[in-house]
């Protein structure tokens, strides 16, 4: 009986400093500022999570989606590139051993 009055009151203290913590770090302030902007939005976005993303600042799903084709873009351009270099440099190279 003891021991679980005990371990009750470790997890109750847990919660009390995570919460202090949330608190302190102004995730409970902006959490709340959000859920508010939600509420108060007149017409629901049919994604709420996209919502809170965006309102918080983080990029929504299509744009991390849009994000990744043109990282994935830009790293085919630079192998791309990366060719063209080594074979000029080649060519470069034979070009002056002809010349001595």
């Amino acid at each position: 009986q003891q021991s679980k009055k005990t371990n009750t009151m470790a997890a109750e203290s847990k919660k009390e400093e995570f919460r202090k913590y949330l608190e302190k770090s102004g995730v409970i302030d902006a959490l709340t500022k959000v859920l508010v902007a939600l509420y108060e939005e007149p017409e629901k976005p049919t994604n709420a999570l996209d919502f809170i993303k965006q309102f918080l600042g983080a990029p929504t799903s299509g744009e991390v989606e849009n994000m990744k084709g043109e990282t994935d873009e830009l790293r085919n351009k630079n192998s791309e590139l990366e060719s063209q270099v080594a074979d000029l440099t080649k060519k470069l190279e034979e070009l002056q051993a002809g010349g001595e």
